[in-house]
């Protein structure tokens, strides 16, 4: 397989070091304002060689092989600000990383261009986007987590993992966070979780170690894609519970490996049984961490990639997995 040079944005760290995991080539803008998007690298996370910055009034005169538009601001305003117009000629693929959320069934995608790959993270993104005359495709999640770090549930309470909960709106659930904290003892912890009484942000390299001691993850989130720190969670061995929508509904399988209810109350009733039963936590976090070794398997999502960017540009490769992964508890 020939390495791709593609020039993309950093949008979503994580995503973008589980990406760098595909033996191609990474380009990434870079600004000295540092405005969203032009971060560059960073100090974040541990990329390989194959990540290079590059400064962003450079990027018209270098070489790429393909534009990997991640943000809506890459599509209508970036690609005109750094690219030529040989550059904008080139394969282009957009990596679409939410549902719609202007409205959940009848948003159109801003990219209606039957000459760009739109990518979803999810079935369920796909099924809820109108997009257009674009062909699209689903490349599930994929995630590392270091193979020493294993679910031990010791810590009488539940996490929950999000960024800047208090100020991004009901969709991200933090009324729901807070019915339950009434209820359950839960730890918040992400970008500005001492707003609403929580630990703070843990680094994304001492993370997995640092929540696998709580007996379970809580996903208090209404409508979203399938976060990576749920997938995350189930491949460290965690029990996984959560509220029964978007693709939550088929990642986790009720008794086997957590539990999803529209009930909140329902939802309660199982976190508090599962503090009050530390074998059962683990019987369902076993059954987390066999489910993503399937679905959410790092080697089977850079292969994917690795076959997606080829097509896009042109090159023939066998493929040698479904981008498809079947849903949890489903063969």
């Amino acid at each position: 397989m020939r390495r791709l040079r593609v020039l993309t944005w950093h949008i979503h760290g994580n995503y973008l070091w589980y990406l760098s995991q595909a033996r191609h080539d990474f380009y990434l803008p870079v600004k000295t304002t540092r405005e969203p998007g032009y971060g560059g690298r960073g100090r974040t996370f541990p990329f390989g060689a194959n990540v290079h910055d590059v400064p962003a009034d450079e990027v018209r005169y270098r070489q790429f092989d393909c534009i990997f538009f991640q943000h809506r601001n890459n599509w209508e305003r970036d690609q005109h600000e750094l690219l030529s117009g040989e550059q904008r000629r080139l394969p282009r693929v957009y990596l679409e990383h939410d549902p719609p959320l202007e409205n959940p069934t009848d948003q159109k995608h801003w990219v209606d261009d039957p000459d760009v790959l739109l990518v979803h993270v999810t079935p369920f993104n796909r099924l809820m986007w109108d997009c257009g005359r674009t062909p699209t495709r689903v490349i599930e999640h994929g995630v590392l987590v270091p193979d020493h770090v294993r679910y031990s549930g010791e810590i009488d309470r539940g996490i929950v993992v999000i960024n800047h909960l208090a100020s991004r709106g009901r969709r991200l659930g933090p009324d729901v966070f807070l019915a339950a904290r009434e209820q359950v003892p839960l730890d918040l912890v992400g970008m500005a979780a001492e707003e609403l009484g929580g630990l703070g942000e843990i680094q994304p390299t001492e993370l997995p170690a640092f929540e696998c001691r709580y007996r379970f993850f809580f996903n208090p989130i209404r409508h979203t894609s399938l976060g990576l720190a749920v997938c995350e969670a189930m491949t460290l061995g965690m029990p996984i519970i959560g509220l029964a929508t978007t693709e939550m509904a088929t990642a986790v399988q009720n008794g086997v490996s957590g539990y999803v209810d529209t009930n909140l109350d329902r939802l309660v009733e199982q976190m508090n049984n599962l503090l009050r039963d530390p074998l059962e936590a683990r019987r369902l976090g076993d059954g987390a961490r066999e489910c993503a070794k399937d679905r959410f398997d790092i080697r089977r999502f850079a292969r994917d990639w690795e076959h997606t960017l080829s097509e896009a540009v042109g090159v023939s490769v066998g493929r040698g997995s479904s981008s498809e992964p079947a849903p949890c508890g489903v063969r």
